[in-house]
């Protein structure tokens, strides 16, 4: 699969990099996104952020658009709420109308709407920079290092190896349901999504049966064993790294004097 999270992370520029310092600089880029509360702040982490996974990362601006897609989608939806009410009187920028109710939008909703999609956005871009630089076992393993619970720290690799096993079925069924015109129409291919949601259900309990097995024949005894690579901090990541999260710190400290 070339085109999973884990493949850009294993290509990327910025891989070389200890995982723990990678970590602390996108907990960091969060941690500031969230505290300081502010537009400038978030478009200063969201463009560095996003900077350092195209630029020193490697990563396509269009392939990386393309991850930002999604979740940005479901980001605008979520706040779409916020954005639009409902009342019995008119107020606002009435949208729609009709059985005595109307469907408003006001500036300060538009505006509180688009900061936390904005907020939001930035934060992913931070998560971003760490998830496509660093390996899914690189981060399991600096969860592990700050004393996260083991049954978390499992249950999370299983849930995040399995997403990918459960696509390539899905992708499979979806290949031989439309070699069989399964999606000629409507109606066709609503049955046709129900009976891979159903034979997908199936399949995963066979599956998770298999893996569970070729576990026990590894002599799984109820706790899983990672293996991470050593990579020192270099002095110039760290004078890097430090720089950044000083420059973010600095910015912040004078936007909260300028209020």
């Amino acid at each position: 699969m070339l085109n999973t999270i884990d493949y850009y992370a294993c290509v990327s520029r910025l891989r070389s990099w200890n995982s723990r310092l990678k970590a602390a600089v996108a907990v960091s880029g969060l941690l500031v996104c969230i505290a300081a509360n502010d537009v400038r702040i978030s478009c200063l982490v969201l463009l560095s952020m996003s900077a350092i996974t195209i630029f020193a990362g490697g990563l396509s601006w269009r392939k990386y658009l393309v991850l930002f897609r999604i979740p940005f989608g479901f980001l605008v939806l979520g706040t779409a709420a916020i954005a639009i009410g409902i009342s019995r009187e008119p107020y606002g920028q009435v949208l729609i109308s009709g059985a005595g109710l109307y469907l408003y939008v006001t500036k300060e909703g538009i505006r509180l709407a688009a900061g936390l999609v904005l907020k939001a956005s930035a934060s992913l871009s931070a998560m971003y920079m760490l998830v496509l630089s660093t390996t899914a076992s690189e981060v399991i393993g600096v969860l592990q290092s700050t004393r996260v619970p083991k049954l978390i720290v499992e249950l999370m690799n299983l849930i995040y190896r399995f997403i990918f096993v459960m696509t390539d079925s899905q992708r499979q069924m979806k290949q031989a349901a439309e070699s069989r015109l399964g999606y000629r129409d409507f109606t066709t291919s609503c049955r046709t999504f129900g009976r891979i949601g159903g034979n997908l259900f199936v399949v995963s309990l066979k599956k998770a049966g298999i893996y569970y097995n070729a576990m026990i024949a590894r002599c799984y005894n109820g706790e899983l064993l990672f293996l991470e690579e050593e990579r020192p901090v270099k002095r110039g990541q760290i004078a890097v790294s430090v720089g950044y999260v000083g420059v973010l710190l600095l910015v912040w400290l004078l936007v909260w004097r300028a209020k």
